[in-house]
This record gives C-alpha cells, sequence and structure tokens, in this order.
C-alpha cells in the first residue's frame, strides 16, 4: 500500500482586533476599499478557461437581536435575526421591533429594543496571490482570519497593510 505524500503546508492565522469594529457602515466602507483599491497587490487569474479577478467576496454573513425587557430592565425574551445582507437583517428588526403584537406577547410592560453595538457581520474575501497562491481572509467585527495560504510574506503583507489601517489595530 502506498503512502500520503504531503503535497503542501496549508496555513491558517489570526487577528483579535484591540476594539470591535464599531458599526456596519464602518464595516462595509474597509470592505468596499479593499475591493476598490486591491492593497494586497493580487493578480487576477484564470480558473478552468474562467477569468476571475484578483479578489472578490465569497461569503457574507449579518446578524442582530432585538431584545425585550421588562420594567426592572432584566432581558425576558430576544429574537435573533440573520439575513444575506445587513439592509435585510435592518429592514427585519424595523418590522419586528414595531410589531406591537410580538413585543404585547413578550408579556405585560416589556419594551423591545434593537442594540446595534451588538450586531455581528463578516465577510471573506478570495484572493490570488502574485506567486498563484488563492487564500481567504475573513473579517469579523473583532477579528482578521487568514486561511488556506502557504508563502509566510502573504501573512507578512496582510500584517502589513492591517498595521496601517487605524481600526484594525
Amino acid at each position: 500500500m502506498g503512502d500520503f505524500t504531503e503535497k503542501s503546508v496549508v496555513k491558517t492565522a489570526k487577528r483579535s482586533l484591540a476594539a470591535p469594529i464599531a458599526d456596519y457602515a464602518t464595516f462595509s466602507t474597509l470592505i468596499q476599499d479593499i475591493l476598490d483599491s486591491n492593497p494586497w497587490g493580487c493578480t487576477a487569474y484564470e480558473s478552468a478557461g474562467v477569468a476571475k479577478p484578483a479578489i472578490e467576496k465569497t461569503k457574507e454573513a449579518y446578524a442582530a437581536t432585538i431584545v425585550y425587557e421588562n420594567a426592572e430592565a432584566k432581558t425576558v425574551g430576544s429574537i435573533p435575526v440573520r439575513g444575506p445582507s445587513m439592509a435585510a437583517v435592518n429592514t427585519a428588526v424595523t418590522q419586528i421591533t414595531g410589531n406591537s403584537v410580538i413585543t404585547t406577547g413578550m408579556g405585560a410592560g416589556v419594551s423591545v429594543s434593537h442594540d446595534s453595538s451588538d450586531d455581528s457581520f463578516s465577510c471573506t474575501i478570495k484572493a490570488h496571490a502574485s506567486n498563484g497562491e488563492l487564500y481567504n481572509v475573513t473579517f469579523k467585527r473583532d477579528s482578521i482570519s487568514l486561511s488556506s495560504y502557504e508563502s509566510d510574506t502573504i501573512r507578512t503583507a496582510l500584517e502589513s497593510w492591517a498595521d496601517m489601517v487605524t481600526i484594525l489595530a
């Protein structure tokens, strides 16, 4: 029987942010700037005969929580909301918080709120390094993860770039 032979060493790395990204607008601006300016010097490539961009969004996730509190500010219920975009989540939040039937169902004297500081959002960007490697960078409110890379120069370049972006300290 044959042995498995290692063909590559795929690595992952994570950077925890000193403070979470303040809000969705800031997060969205960061992601759009990356897509517009290609700060990592990635290159376009071809896969299965199809032209691919140097960097592209491959996955997004957005969530919020609606909280119901009684007169003593004790949480008596909550409704998590997830959606394909922050706009969809915000629409759902507006509809749910404005629904008096749900609020009444949570109990007499209950108030409803949505604290956007607890919202979560993430976006994965697939990138093609100039050395031919494909890798992923996942941005979350409180961290950045680099995955599926082999060359340490990719991690070093991402670290150098992130060091220059104030919100990614």
